[in-house]
């Protein structure tokens, strides 16, 4: 009886292992898609208005204080820091991505479908 129901929990464990690993693909399909589609935006747009704010700090309101202005081109620096780190870094990823990750396309055109300076002329018709 033990070996009948061992046999069938060892049957039924890749089965239930599959169904595991659709669960944490999609889970990883929408963390991605989260930090693809709003996360990355708010962190570029949370960067950009520290920029606004810096060249306020620097030319409104540190018009007359030395201390403002200094404090206000350290957040201009800083979020240009930022704005270069997230862009160099978005753009390893996605090379990163598409040439090591994405799909290769080995498909060659049959000859005489693409010429030189164009696209294929039309076969004329009588």
């Amino acid at each position: 009886m033990y070996k009948t129901l061992f046999s069938s929990l060892i049957l039924c464990f890749p089965v239930h292992t599959y169904a595991q690993f659709g669960e944490i693909d999609t889970f990883f399909a929408n963390l991605s898609g989260f930090i693809g589609n709003t996360l990355i935006p708010f962190i570029f747009s949370l960067a950009l208005l520290v920029f606004l704010f810096g060249m306020y700090r620097y030319f409104i309101q540190g018009g007359a204080s030395e201390e403002q202005r200094a404090k206000g081109k350290q957040l201009i620096l800083w979020s240009i820091v930022a704005f270069v780190l997230m862009v160099s870094i978005w753009g390893i990823v996605n090379v990163l991505s598409e040439g090591l990750f994405g799909e290769f396309d080995d498909t060659i055109d049959p000859p005489g479908t693409l010429e030189m300076g164009g696209a294929p002329e039309a076969p004329a018709t009588e």
